[in-house]
C-alpha cells in the first residue's frame, strides 16, 4: 500500500511565515477604506431617516 503524504496544516504554515510590516501605502489604503466606510454608514443612516421617517 502507498502511504499518503500528509498535507501541511494552515496553522503550521502561518507559524513558519516571517513577519512583514505593512508598507505606508498599505496603511494609507486601510485608513481610507475604514474612513469611507464610516462616512458611508452615516450618510446611509441619514438618508434612511429622511426617506423613511416612520421606520425609526
Amino acid at each position: 500500500m502507498e502511504q499518503k503524504q500528509q498535507q501541511p496544516q494552515v496553522a503550521d504554515e502561518i507559524k513558519k511565515m516571517e513577519y512583514e510590516p505593512l508598507l505606508p501605502a498599505e496603511l494609507s489604503l486601510i485608513r481610507w477604506s475604514i474612513g469611507i466606510g464610516v462616512v458611508a454608514l452615516f450618510i446611509l443612516y441619514g438618508l434612511s431617516r429622511l426617506l423613511f421617517p416612520t421606520g425609526h
